[in-house]
């Protein structure tokens, strides 16, 4: 299951919104084939596996990260391949909480005479698979809160100016963070004072959807967010007509950070980075609309300028990257 795992994680950034899958087939002790989910609308994990085995996989176990599919989506039934090959036992470490799935795919495994077992390391399952989860048991994408700030607790100077807190190696990481999410959330503060592009042009992957909160539509629309080269969502309380690659959603002014989520929710983003600034960061923080934090805390001061968000509770894990310390914290009590 270890390396079912290292296999599903291999589709990060590249499936989503489906979940990160990957299968091992096992005969006689030995791995005789194994695979992973590698693009959306590509063939599943279990697919993947029988096409690499080395030898006819009937009386085999599949080791798998998920429940196999039971109906017919992009591809077919991953639980009537199985069935069909006949194997001998599927271990997996979760059941698939996807309403067409959810416990459908167990059933007919069962009913077929294969012996099942479920919840092999599932702590870790639902940990690769938290954004799947998150976003089909809470209807909200998985949200990831993510910021640099100074040894002093400053994310900009006074003047808003915050270029380079991080160092070249956090900044980049970041990159490789944007390609693995499917959104990418600023405020209005943030777009008009950093013209950010939000891009993941220092690191080879896919561009997020960028989302920003502009309430009264007043950003300059010479900023990069407006170039039209990605998809960009605007969330404002005057919309204007949509045009290339920009669409315009009405923001609810009485309960704006909710909203918005039902409405990223319903367009199928199942996660997002949300990368400032302060004012932004700190109302998913009152709400308790968060999942994750991620802080970049560089060894630079200002003595004085725009206050970074405060984090409550213990982080999780403290890492070195450079002269960085990245602190990262997981949200229990949402």
């Amino acid at each position: 299951m270890k390396r079912a795992f290292a296999l599903a994680l291999l589709g990060m950034g590249k499936v989503a919104p489906n979940p990160l899958v990957g299968c091992v087939i096992v005969k006689n002790e030995k791995i005789i084939g194994e695979g992973f989910h590698q693009a959306y609308g590509a063939a599943h994990a279990e697919v993947n596996a029988i096409k690499n085995a080395t030898t006819a996989i009937a009386g085999a176990t599949v080791y798998v990260t998920l429940e196999p599919c039971a109906h017919y989506g992009k591809t077919p039934p991953c639980a009537d391949l199985l069935i069909a090959k006949k194997v001998a036992r599927v271990v997996m470490a979760s059941q698939d909480p996807f309403e067409a799935v959810n416990g459908t795919g167990i059933k007919r495994l069962k009913a077929a005479g294969i012996q099942v077992e479920i919840g092999c390391m599932q702590e870790e399952g639902h940990h690769v698979n938290r954004r799947f989860f998150t976003s089909t048991s809470k209807n909200r994408p998985y949200i990831i809160l993510k910021w640099a700030q100074t040894q002093d607790h400053f994310v900009a100077r006074t003047d808003f100016n915050s270029k380079w807190i991080s160092n070249p190696l956090s900044r980049q990481l970041v990159h490789k963070w944007r390609s693995e999410e499917m959104g990418i959330l600023v405020g209005y503060n943030t777009a008009k004072h950093d013209n950010p592009r939000l891009t993941t042009r220092d690191w080879q992957g896919s561009n997020p959807t960028r989302i920003v909160i502009d309430p009264r539509n007043e950003l300059n629309e010479a900023l990069h967010l407006f170039d039209g080269t990605q998809k960009t969502l605007v969330f404002t309380q005057f919309p204007k007509k949509s045009r290339k690659n920009i669409t315009y959603h009405t923001l609810d002014s009485a309960d704006p950070i909710t909203a918005i989520l039902d409405q990223l929710h319903q367009l199928n983003i199942q996660s997002i980075l949300v990368e400032g600034g302060t004012h932004t960061i700190e109302k998913f923080l009152s709400l308790n609309l968060w999942d994750e934090a991620r802080i970049f805390t560089s060894p630079q001061k200002f003595s004085r300028g725009i206050q970074a968000p405060k984090m409550v509770g213990l982080p999780h894990q403290s890492t070195q990257i450079s002269n960085d310390t990245l602190t990262t914290y997981y949200n229990e009590h949402n």
